[in-house]
């Protein structure tokens, strides 16, 4: 950790931003010192994300100062924060995926020799450069959207060390990453440190925060709350900082009660995937929970049990019929929802409203005589899911992409309830989500087995599976490879299983 003479790099002082309806900063200050890494927590909707966008020149702040090595700047674009030393790496990845890695990583500044023509040598070799920096392994030339999330976040860090900055603001950044994953990139904060920079770092994850940083700034309803040494903090006072309230748990007290088998998967094996032989039952008003590693197969389990992945060979019965879901029309029409891991490339719409968002999936229900949409039905499922999930939005016409990441999570999750679904598939329900927002949603989960609906649930959060879930899959290399009560397991035993066949 550094000390307190640490040469101050940026201060952002008194920043006010505001949108139709919404104050989103109110006078936000924030001071990053050189060789620290500095947390910005707060619930979804707290500012933190405005901040930042603020700095980078996404949005322009309405009012405050922010100063840079003693200069005081106003980027008007992320090309200019660039290249002035400021980089970002964003939650949601935003990458070319027909192109390589390395094309992404010097895009709009290739080297060139003789004025005209891409020198791909250099390229390749100024880029096996950052590679070898930060311990990166991954093929330069590969083409990014056949790449696995993880490594596509490792390559978004690479870019923005390679423009050589001073700050470097990570959003989220473990949100798709193994326990492996996790400690290579705080490997990678480690060498940024050592080099002088100062680094925002943006999470949900408390455990984490109070692990690496050397301060922490609390953040609600867009306003500063604190900022304190991480060395004076625990989870418990975080907490009531984030939320303005007490939590007097984690999860919510359960009252589901499995019932008869509703769900029974035979041989599920994958067409283009590696899922093989997959066998699972589960119960009416049950939580089954999916553990496993990455790669394991949990989201391709899922993801095949919706028809939007070919199967090859197996079965789905839901009370005893078969259900072919052969695609997700037919799957919805079965009675069945899925809530995608990747919410901002197969989940939002984001240039439509939080009203056309919620009802899409359950358009049918709002239909009269065949032909017209019932602006009236539609209102009111949209008012019903905004109240019922504690969706912070000024109003249903707002763009769903100008919500914050975890207001986006819960109008997804709303648009699911609406059509009243018996199976229920969650892969990463609380991803990027704040300790209050997960507690709402675990609660509606909760609040929905108990109702009678079934829940699948993937999670790479243990202590979130033994805590919300009644029993536990674990999958390895494609298939089952344990099943345990998730109130007589262990984090140990589920590890165990998870690299069984991995």
């Amino acid at each position: 950790m550094n000390s307190d003479n640490s040469e101050v790099l940026l201060e952002m002082i008194d920043i006010c931003k505001e949108f139709p309806g919404v104050k989103a900063l109110d006078h936000v200050s924030l001071t990053i010192k050189s060789g620290t890494v500095h947390a910005l927590m707060g619930e979804n909707g707290a500012g933190k994300s405005t901040l930042m966008k603020c700095l980078f020149g996404v949005y322009a702040k309405d009012s405050g100062r922010i100063i840079l090595e003693g200069k005081e700047v106003d980027f008007k674009s992320s090309k200019d924060a660039l290249e002035n030393g400021v980089a970002m790496v964003h939650q949601e990845l935003n990458q070319a995926l027909k192109r390589s890695l390395m094309d992404n990583l010097w895009l709009g500044r290739y080297p060139v020799k003789f004025g005209v023509i891409v020198d791909e040598k250099k390229m390749l070799r100024d880029t096996l450069a950052i590679f070898s920096e930060l311990g990166v392994t991954a093929d330069p030339k590969r083409v990014m959207g056949t790449m696995p999330i993880a490594e596509r976040q490792m390559a978004e860090i690479a870019k923005a060390v390679s423009f050589r900055t001073k700050v470097i603001v990570f959003d989220e950044p473990t949100s798709s990453l193994t326990e492996k994953e996790v400690e290579h990139l705080f490997q990678i904060i480690k060498t940024l440190r050592e080099r002088g920079c100062g680094i925002i770092y943006i999470s949900h994850k408390i455990e984490e925060i109070l692990r690496i940083s050397d301060e922490v700034t609390i953040m609600r309803d867009g306003a500063h709350i604190a900022t304190k040494p991480a060395s004076e903090l625990s989870i418990d006072q975080i907490i009531k900082m984030m939320v303005g309230r007490e939590l007097s748990s984690r999860f919510p007290q359960k009252s589901n009660k499995p019932d008869e088998v509703s769900l029974e998967v035979t041989s599920l094996t994958g067409m283009y995937n590696h899922l093989n032989d997959v066998s699972f039952t589960a119960r009416k008003g049950e939580i089954l929970g999916f553990a496993g590693l990455d790669g394991s197969g949990r989201t391709e389990s899922l993801e095949s049990i919706f028809g939007i992945v070919t199967r090859k060979s197996g079965e789905i019965k839901l009370f005893g019929k078969e259900a072919r879901n052969g695609s997700a029309r037919e799957s919805i029409k079965n009675g069945f929802g899925l809530l995608t891991e990747e919410r901002r490339a197969t989940g939002i719409l984001g240039i439509l409203n939080i009203r056309e968002n919620t009802v899409i999936s359950s358009i049918k229900k709002h239909l009269r005589w065949r032909t017209f949409l019932s602006s009236k039905s539609m209102k009111s499922d949209t008012s019903w899911s905004i109240k019922a999930m504690n969706i912070k939005t000024p109003s249903q016409e707002t763009k769903l992409r100008s919500l914050s990441g975890g207001n986006q999570q819960k109008v997804i999750m709303g648009r699911w309830l609406l059509t009243d679904p018996k199976v229920l598939m969650l892969d990463e329900p609380t991803r990027g989500i704040d300790v209050g927002a997960k507690y709402e949603i675990y609660q509606l989960i909760i609040d929905l087995a108990s109702k009678g609906a079934t829940i699948l649930m993937v999670s790479s959060e243990m202590p979130e599976l033994l805590g919300v879930c009644d029993r536990i899959i674990v999958m390895s290399g494609g298939r089952v490879s344990g099943e345990v009560m998730a109130k007589d397991t262990t984090q140990e035993e589920i590890m165990a299983l998870a690299a069984k066949y991995a």
